[in-house]
């Protein structure tokens, strides 16, 4: 192959310093005070009140917009498919969280109606969610447990579980933490706090949501076997689910494996035949009719012991404010529930925004999840996310705004104002089935491992780790040891920087690792250094040790020198003042000090620098670092670099660049107000490239140059 000719590179500009840049650019100096920003912020006028009305309910600004023509169709065929998923769902959800069946019917309808009115992504589907669900149900059975509604039986003389009283219980404490929170997701979203969601990292989410996976399946296992343990969580409620093995109810365990083969089947069928079919088939709603009719036509109930749905009553309930003596007992909870679930909302919605070009506002979504659980918690719901799984068939089936989402709770209503009484035979075994089911998503995700080993061993242990506390502790006390975790990895990698001298490109202006490259060229007189870490107080210290190590000089002995050459200084000038005071001739003694100094200072560095050239012919550092945020330390170790002769006018200079992405952020007015630059360190040592403090240099005759520069 011809190889490719490049053309001459040259630079049609003067090197331009920091100071250069700012007087051709007309650096303003004006800035606009606290008070005055306040001022601003709490000026009104009617363009801005409407903005703020229209962000605030967002379907002010969409429906009036609403194409009937182009969206009316695939809205509705979406909403019913959606709605229809919800019915088994939000019944199976409610197992999870401990509450009566009809509360996941309750869940799937009010936070749905608020989302429609408040949210701000038009794909995803709210309603119940696995995970949270969980979260919900080891609250209820810690704070309402079995063992505080045992009453005697006369008749079989035998203590048993008052289930009423129970379940009214656990559904207050449901509701107040699902209404705490709502509010603690408010109060995040007013004070601007959605980028709370870039702390959970996609390895961590998906580490997270595979553990609770698993708590999910041990919690359900005691449907599928038909036995009935004593509150235990944790993995380890498994090892006690095992020991009640022996007294399976059979028949459970049948209806158990019956289901969840079958809608394994069906599902595997959708998916064969996803591009022919125009809507999935509703295999789930069918396992739950047919199962439904089977299990009051053979009285598996009465017959064969199987666990039923029990009671549903019609209607709905009216609002009731929660248990205000129960907040205290929810709120660390409730915090959980509040960051899980919009975490995960956030993250489906944002996957949806960028395919189909659209905003989704975080601080909105935060607080539209927040108002949906708040006033889900006055009518007795519980917490709500997004699914992954309705929100795919939602998009798949043409949904294409959040009617969508309004029309499936149109169908959840109508089903439990008039069908919701025909489930109550309906087996449990079959929702804890259709749990496994819906999970098949979460338990593929440990073929995340394998491809974050070979892509980011970081990010593979952040995925292990986080399923291993998720596993080991609760989901809520899992979560916030694994972002303590993800948060320790970052610091340990600013502390493994990687340090690289670099070498230009031929011809061009660019530099790269010497290492990683065969033909880049190192500018003669120059070593130019790099370290990948953002500096702060942690690695301040390492930033210079790794100065010293990769220049050849050693720090250390340059102080010790400069203290000599200052002591040998004092005692020539303390006699030459008793010489002035004898001769009386201050300009000789002036002379004679300036003469000394320069001499001294030469001969040293000259001695100095000698000495290492035997190895290190090119004795020209360049430091590469970034400075998006600096600390206090960070200040004292760059004037400590400069106050002792690593920057003087005796021989040895710095060239500090930054890349421009840098000063976007302000770095250099921060260093200014917080007194970096001095008669010494000034900003014409500051180059906006590379290539222009390596030709800055390149023009001055020196014995060495160190340029220090920021990340491009």
């Amino acid at each position: 192959m011809e190889e490719r000719r490049r053309p001459g590179y040259s630079v049609h500009r003067e090197v331009l310093d920091e100071e250069a840049v700012d007087e051709i650019a007309k650096k303003s100096d004006s800035k606009s005070s606290l008070r005055e920003k306040l001022k601003k912020s709490m000026r009104c006028s009617g363009p801005r009140l409407k903005s703020c009305l229209l962000g605030s309910v967002p379907v002010l600004s969409w429906l009036p917009r609403y194409s009937l023509r182009d969206n009316c169709l695939g809205d509705l065929i979406s909403g019913i498919s959606v709605g229809i998923m919800q019915l088994p769902q939000g019944m199976a959800y409610a197992l999870l969280a401990s509450v009566p069946a009809v509360f996941g019917l309750y869940s799937s309808f009010y936070p749905v109606l608020v989302y429609f009115i408040f949210g701000t992504s038009k794909h995803i589907s709210l309603g119940t969610f696995a995970v949270l669900s969980v979260m919900v149900g080891g609250v209820t059975e810690r704070l309402a447990p079995d063992s505080n509604f045992m009453i005697w039986d006369n008749v079989t003389n035998a203590s048993e579980v008052d289930v009423v009283a129970r379940d009214a219980e656990r559904v207050k404490v449901a509701a107040a933490v699902t209404f705490v929170s709502g509010l603690f997701q408010i109060l995040l979203g007013l004070v601007q706090f959605g980028f709370v969601v870039t702390y959970l990292s996609e390895p961590l989410v998906r580490g997270y949501t595979t553990g609770a996976a698993i708590h999910v399946i041990v919690s359900q296992l005691k449907y599928t076997f038909g036995i009935r343990p004593v509150r235990h969580s944790g993995p380890l409620s498994l090892i006690y689910i095992c020991y009640l093995l022996p007294k399976t109810n059979i028949g459970s365990l049948v209806v158990s494996i019956v289901a969840i083969i079958c809608l394994i089947l069906v599902k595997e069928l959708n998916a064969y035949l996803s591009k022919k079919l125009p809507v999935p088939i509703p295999v789930e709603l069918l396992g739950i009719v047919i199962a439904t009719v089977i299990s009051w036509q053979v009285n598996l109930k009465d017959k064969y012991g199987v666990d039923v749905v029990g009671l549903i009553p019609s209607g709905l309930q009216p609002p009731v404010l929660p248990d205000a003596s129960l907040f205290g007992q929810v709120i660390g909870d409730a915090f959980a529930l509040a960051v899980v679930g919009y975490g995960i909302a956030i993250s489906l919605g944002r996957i949806f925004a960028l395919k189909y070009g659209y905003k989704v506002d975080s601080n909105q979504e935060l607080i539209a999840l927040g108002l949906s659980n708040s006033i889900g918690g006055v009518f007795q719901c519980f917490a709500i996310s997004c699914s992954m799984s309705r929100s795919m068939v939602q998009e798949s089936t043409g949904g294409k705004t959040q009617v969508a989402g309004a029309l499936s709770a149109v169908v959840i209503l109508f089903i439990t104002l008039w069908i919701g009484t025909l489930f109550e035979d309906l087996p449990k075994a079959v929702l804890a089935a259709i749990i496994y089911v819906n999970l098949q998503g979460m338990m593929k995700q440990f073929m995340d491992i394998r491809v974050l080993w070979r892509s980011n061993k970081v990010d593979m242990l952040i995925w292990v780790a986080t399923f291993i506390l998720t596993l080991l502790l609760n989901p809520d006390l899992g979560l916030a040891a694994a972002i303590g975790f993800s948060m320790l990895t970052v610091i340990f990698r600013t502390q493994l920087p990687k340090y690289s001298k670099l070498g230009q490109v031929p011809d061009t202006d660019i530099y790269r690792p010497l290492e990683d490259y065969d033909e880049l060229k190192q500018v003669p007189g120059i070593l130019i250094f790099r370290s990948s870490a953002t500096l702060y107080f942690a690695n301040a210290e390492m930033y210079q040790e790794a100065l010293g190590e990769k220049s050849g000089i050693d720090i250390t002995k340059l102080l010790s020198a400069k203290k000599k050459l200052e002591a040998k200084r004092k005692r020539h000038e303390k006699k030459n003042a008793k010489k002035a005071a004898k001769r009386s001739a201050a300009n000789l003694v002036r002379t004679a000090r300036d003469t000394m100094t320069v001499n001294d200072t030469i001969e040293v560095f000259v001695h100095f620098i000698q000495k290492r050239t035997d190895h290190h012919p090119s004795l020209i550092d360049t430091f590469q670092t970034q400075l998006s945020f600096y600390t206090k330390v960070f200040l004292l170790n760059r004037k400590k670099i400069f106050k002792h002769g690593l920057f003087t006018r005796r021989g040895v200079m710095w060239f500090n660049y930054q890349s421009s992405a840098l000063f976007l952020g302000g770095v250099i007015d921060n260093l200014q107000t917080a007194g970096f630059f001095n008669d010494k360190v000034t900003k014409s040592c500051l180059f906006s490239t590379v290539h222009d403090a390596v030709l800055h240099c390149q023009s001055l005759y020196i014995f060495t140059f160190y340029i220090w520069f920021g990340a491009n």
